[in-house]
């Protein structure tokens, strides 16, 4: 295993990576039950789709995708179904009234995957390591754990967005504010899932400083353990060990559920599809190249920046791989999570932490009701906690040099501001082409403006004008 995984190498020890793996785990689990609920739209069936059969795919596209990238490449990132991806696959059934079928998603999503698998054998994808500069590459780790430290406080329910409205707002449609409302409050400290988030961040906190090894895994743990004394505001537990037990409790997975293969080729010219597939394979290539870099910078792969291009280069083709075997086995698109930081942060640094995620997620086929009480302040806790450590990038940003400190500045504030990976990666790309230029024309500077930044730019400005910012 050592001989395999590089465990000396790297400075790590199987313990170690197990634990990561764990952790990595425990922070990315709540995909088991978010990704269901929003492809079959809480169990309603408005989008065609089973919260089984979903629940089924996301369990085994992350477990074997992960699996693959532990054992194919020896890094130590985890896959599952994104966020927001999965959102927009929703929203583009629902707004379409029946003729924008989950089918037709599905093969929209299968089609982005193999443009990927084109442009990653090409290296095209590679290219990216090489064309964006070191600043904005660090700014996308900073923007990265910021953005998955407001994805803590808010599913905690520590940050809470509220609008006190000075018009009508509509259902079940997206409505902008105006600019003198309100929109981002502290929650409620009487709310058991915000006093049960304090209680772990203090509880992860200190392990951190006392240096525990698995400080994060065990105060995930410590905390549930806490939360077995807490109580819903409906009254219920916050761990409930009674579902363990319930008669509507599976254990045994139904893989006749499994939605394999079901796409709709014929109906793929359907009016809008190309441009269903513009935004899946877009974002997708800034979330996953946002993700990957951010992690290896954390793990301290890039300090070879050879080896760690190389690295990062080979991770693009089991992702681009994992987009499309995802729809094969029935869900959106599946690419690197942000939260395999918690992971690193806990010294995972090969294969064997992606690998023990992995094989957890195809566990989770059987044991998942022990997964499910873990409860989300919990690992609400540790997402913030890494988002801190991802901050340390910070100060590999060169913010003197305005050229980089402005596009590394609109990086690190639109990911989280805007909810989006690729919203913030796409306005530094443009504003770092532009500022370059201005600084050149102008005689401020030579500033390196490689080819692809500049087709980036371009396709940056296309997408919005013409697709939107979803």
């Amino acid at each position: 295993m050592d001989r395999f995984f590089k465990l000396k190498e790297n400075g790590t020890t199987v313990r170690t990576e197990i634990m990561a793996g764990l952790t990595t785990f425990m922070t990315m689990a709540y995909i088991l039950a978010v990704n269901p609920n929003i492809l079959s739209a809480f169990g309603s069936g408005a989008t065609g789709m089973d919260w089984t059969a979903v629940f089924l795919a996301t369990a085994i596209a992350a477990g074997v995708m992960t699996i693959a990238m532990g054992l194919f490449v020896n890094f130590p990132v985890a896959l599952a179904p994104g966020m927001g991806l999965n959102a927009y696959f929703a929203t583009v059934i629902l707004a379409s009234q029946g003729q924008f079928t989950y089918q037709m998603g599905l093969t929209a999503v299968f089609i982005s995957g193999l443009i990927f698998i084109v442009l990653t054998v090409t290296k095209v994808r590679q290219l990216l390591l090489v064309a964006v500069p070191d600043s904005l590459k660090h700014a996308i780790t900073v923007g990265i754990g910021l953005f998955i430290a407001i994805i803590g406080v808010k599913n905690s329910g520590l940050l809470t967005v509220a609008v006190e409205a000075g018009k009508e707002i509509p259902a079940h449609k997206y409505t902008d504010v105006l600019s003198f409302e309100t929109v981002f409050h502290i929650g409620s400290m009487k709310d058991p899932s915000v006093l049960l988030c304090i209680i772990g961040l203090a509880l992860i906190s200190v392990l951190m400083v006392l240096r525990v090894r698995g400080a994060i895994l065990f105060g995930i743990l410590l905390t549930t353990l806490v939360g077995v004394f807490m109580h819903n505001p409906d009254g219920s537990p916050m761990v409930n060990f009674a579902n363990l037990t319930s008669a509507k409790t599976t254990w045994v997975p139904d893989m006749s559920k499994l939605a394999f293969g079901h796409f709709d080729f014929a109906g793929i010219m359907h009016a809008g599809i190309i441009s269903v597939i513009a935004t899946f394979t877009f974002v997708e290539m800034f979330d996953t190249f946002g993700t990957l870099v951010g992690t290896a910078n954390r793990a301290g792969f890039m300090k070879n920046k050879e080896e760690g291009n190389k690295k990062v280069g080979k991770a693009m083709m089991v992702d681009a791989v994992g987009v499309s075997a995802g729809a094969l086995v029935g869900t959106s698109t599946v690419t690197a999570f942000v939260e395999s930081s918690a992971g690193v942060a806990e010294g995972g640094r090969t294969g064997l932490t992606a690998v023990t995620t992995g094989v957890c997620f195809l566990l989770a086929l059987f044991l998942a009701p022990i997964a499910a009480l873990i409860p989300g302040p919990a690992t609400a806790a540790a997402l913030i906690i890494v988002g801190v450590l991802m901050m340390q990038a910070v100060r590999e940003i060169d913010f003197q040099d305005l050229v980089y400190g402005i596009p590394a500045f609109l990086i690190v504030a639109l990911m989280p501001f805007t909810y989006n990976i690729a919203n913030g990666i796409s306005f530094g790309i443009v504003s770092y082409v532009l500022l370059a230029t201005v600084a050149k024309l102008g005689g401020k500077g030579q500033y390196k403006v490689h080819w692809l930044m500049w087709l980036l730019a371009v396709l940056v400005i296309a997408r919005y004008m013409f697709v939107g910012g979803e």
